[in-house]
């Protein structure tokens, strides 16, 4: 059995877990089954590091008391510098080329390096209270390395470096010259590797893209992008017959040339740049969004509402132009296939600019294979001048889309079930459904602290979704009743409206109080919500719509998506579709929020998940 190298109540450095800096830290136990050390930072966060990420005091270089200096070589009384030479690094004229270096040498190399010059310099900030805060916790960082960390729940007290009180700060990291040389010498060394041999840079580049990737993987992805326009495609098809059931499955298949139309196509390119037009009117308020890797905060200006008003002043005027609206719904078939066309063009580009693109506007999601960033989005922020693509795609083309499909389907039915006024059920499913396209328009802020836009690049599916799947399927319903007509009683009808806004409070309730809380944490109108504190300075709240549920607008949603497919009766499932997919995709998006707050914010996620045990259903983990 290897013997322990640190004693217990030894004071030592410590790396923190995802960065080369190393703090002061008090051993306080060994464990000789998995050679962990359990440690206690002097913040009192306790964690459990490896042998190598522990280092004798002895091993950093010591300052003099009362300098200010952050550079060892710097010393008070000294006029002169001196650049002393890195042990690990050989004198210049001895020094052999680093192109005849294996990969392993070059590890070692800066492995030593990084012994003498890992060194931080702690000024304590003092932690400002949080007034609505449960406690003061410090989570793990955002980056976390497997078997690297465990975290104790223990408050134990110990000295630390001659201090005999200690009130829990937090530290301001200064990078040490020393610290800046080095990373200068690792970009030279890098550039030198990729000059050799395709093997090592084959193996470079596997190491750095190896990532979890989401939705089964690269093959998972290829099979979605194949599956659903087939699948849109079946669905609508069996919608249009008079009978949709499985014993007629599958419908009958129209020729490919009956489903292509140019005409079709040069209408939708005329709807897709019409939006894009509005999107640039210089109306609205310009706001940023959340800050990127780099510091910088896009802008964005919100005038999608503005776009909506407008886009009905254009349909109302084609009623009074005597327009045929209801060409949408005869070729309902060919307008899917000419946006299906779109979003993959659409695609193929972002794909193809995004190999251009400088490696800090790459997505998070992004995993260096090529499908799977054609599925995904390689480029978080695709913009052409100020023009966002993902942004206007998110609520312009698709959603209000998807009113004036609904509008068109209402009158189809108006025309074959030969009404003067259409069915209370056709109301029903209009109304509820431009409520929400309404709200999202009005609240288009919200839509810059989704995952959409802050994580996931834009790709097939993001532009599949929005310029396909949201028009033609959210629509479904509507598409439904006008061969499939239902009959509702007003009492039949109150219960529905009843559901309808139940979820529509839920959801907008929930929603408003979490954006009210982004913008403005210490608002005296949210000072009664209770909070736990993470270690990236943000808080999670658990009280309030937040502390019901862990997605309380997930639950809003689902109550509002089955209101508005009940108008549609149960003769058949189709309707319900909407219902069953909604509900698996916000499962799944629950199951990648679950994955990226608890990378985040470690623990603190952790015991967030104790105080809200319930996911999108109360009493249902």
């Amino acid at each position: 059995m290897p013997s322990r190298k640190f004693a217990d109540g030894e004071v030592v450095r410590g790396r923190w877990p995802g960065s080369s800096l190393y703090y002061e830290v008090e051993v306080l136990s060994h464990d000789s089954n998995s050679q962990l050390y359990n440690v206690k930072y002097k913040d009192g966060t306790e964690l459990e590091l490896k042998e190598s990420d522990i280092k004798p005091l002895t091993s950093f270089r010591q300052r003099k008391s009362g300098s200010t200096s952050s550079s060892p070589s710097r010393r008070r009384g000294s006029r002169s510098r001196s650049r002393s030479r890195s042990p690990g690094r050989p004198p210049k004229g001895s020094r052999p080329s680093v192109s005849a270096l294996h990969q392993a040498d070059i590890k070692e190399a800066k492995k030593e390096a990084r012994k003498e010059i890992l060194e931080v310099k702690l000024t304590p900030l003092v932690l400002k209270p949080f007034g609505n805060s449960i406690n003061r916790y410090n989570g793990e960082p955002e980056h976390i390395e497997r078997n690297d960390i465990t975290h104790k729940n223990t408050q134990e007290k110990f000295p630390l470096s001659q201090e005999s009180s200690y009130i829990p700060t937090q530290y301001s990291l200064h990078l040490r010259r020393e610290e800046v040389k080095l990373k200068e010498i690792d970009s030279k060394e890098e550039k030198i590797v990729t000059k050799g041999p395709t093997s090592l840079r084959t193996f470079e580049a596997t190491a750095t893209q190896q990532k979890d990737l989401e939705f089964g993987g690269v093959p998972g992805v290829f099979l979605i992008m194949l599956g659903l326009p087939a699948f849109l495609f079946l669905l609508l098809l069996m919608c249009k017959q008079e009978e949709p059931s499985l014993l007629n499955f599958p419908p009958p298949l129209p020729a490919l040339y009956d489903l292509w139309e140019t005409r079709v196509f040069g209408a939708y390119l005329l709807w897709f740049f019409l939006q894009a037009l509005f999107y640039l009117l210089p109306i609205g308020k310009v706001v940023e969004g959340t800050p990127l890797t780099d510091g910088r905060r896009l802008k964005y200006r919100l005038n999608g509402f503005y776009a909506f008003v407008l886009t009905s002043v254009l349909v109302g005027a084609s009623f009074f132009w005597d327009v045929e609206l209801y060409y949408v719904y005869s070729h309902f078939l060919q307008c899917a296939l000419a946006a299906t066309v779109f979003s993959v063009v659409l695609s193929v580009y972002l794909y193809a600019r995004a190999l251009k693109a400088p490696r800090d506007e790459l997505s998070p999601a992004s995993s260096g294979n090529a499908v799977y960033d054609f599925f995904i989005g390689r480029e978080l922020n695709p913009r052409i001048g100020t023009f966002d693509l993902k942004y206007f795609c998110e609520l312009r083309p698709g959603l209000i889309g998807w009113v004036v499909i609904n509008l068109v389907m209402l009158l189809a039915e108006m025309k074959l079930q030969h009404r003067t006024v259409p069915s209370l059920a056709m109301i029903l499913v209009n109304s509820f459904q431009l409520l929400y396209v309404v709200d999202a328009l009005w609240n288009e802020e919200a839509l810059l602290t989704t995952m959409d836009i802050i994580h996931d690049g834009f790709g097939f599916m993001l532009a599949f979704g929005d310029l396909v799947w949201v028009p033609f399927i959210y629509s479904f319903q509507a598409f439904y009743l006008v061969s499939h007509p239902n009959e509702l009683s007003w009492p039949v009808a109150s219960l529905i409206i009843a559901l309808k806004l139940c979820g529509f409070v839920i959801f907008r309730c929930a929603n408003s109080q979490k954006n009210a809380f982004r913008k403005n944490p210490t608002d005296p109108k949210l000072a009664h919500l209770k909070t736990i504190h993470t270690s990236t300075g943000k808080n999670l709240l658990v009280s309030g719509w937040w502390g019901f549920v862990r997605h309380p607008n997930y639950l809003g949603d689902l109550i509002m998506a089955l209101a508005w497919s009940l108008p549609c009766g149960f003769n058949h499932i189709l309707p319900y579709f909407y219902v069953i997919y909604f509900t698996i995709l916000l499962v799944h998006r629950e199951a990648r929020d679950e994955r990226h707050c608890r990378k985040k914010y470690g623990l603190a996620w952790e015991k967030y998940c104790q105080r809200v045990p319930y996911r999108i259903f109360p009493y249902i983990y």
